[in-house]
């Protein structure tokens, strides 16, 4: 398998925030933090140059292979705040009803602004991934 490319860095969350553009935007990763933080009693890290994660978790592949990912995060992009939910949305699908205006993918909420949302239905989503995500973890 090849290698990821996107790890821990010891890059600053901070100095990260501070560089988006959107002022908007960057109060929405400020909240963002508030709530991952608080859901995983972790501290945010940079992953890569551009995701926001808090904790790690194994990910283990089809061919027995595994790396750590955080248990949760998100990054800003340019088109919305991408909003990454591990271990996806099998169990969420009124949760994602009741959300807001959000897409989807398999484990990503992409959300233009998090005046969009519900925040009270976003911080539960966030909490029982988190539950979800330590559950299905294997002692390694």
């Amino acid at each position: 398998m090849a290698e990821p490319k996107t790890r821990k860095t010891d890059a600053s969350v901070a100095d990260f925030i501070d560089a988006v553009a959107d002022e908007r935007q960057r109060a929405d990763c400020r909240v963002l933090i508030r709530l991952m933080q608080k859901a995983t009693k972790a501290k945010p890290a940079m992953w890569g140059p551009s995701i926001v994660g808090f904790g790690t978790s194994p990910v283990v592949y089809a061919d027995g292979s595994q790396l750590d990912w955080p248990i949760l995060g998100f990054s800003p992009r340019k088109q919305s705040l991408s909003i990454y939910l591990m271990p996806g949305f099998d169990d969420s699908a009124a949760s994602l009803k009741k959300l807001g205006k959000v897409k989807t993918g398999k484990s990503c909420v992409y959300v233009k602004r998090l005046e969009d949302v519900d925040l009270a239905v976003l911080d539960a989503m966030i909490v029982d991934s988190v539950k979800r995500t330590r559950k299905s973890e294997k002692p390694r």
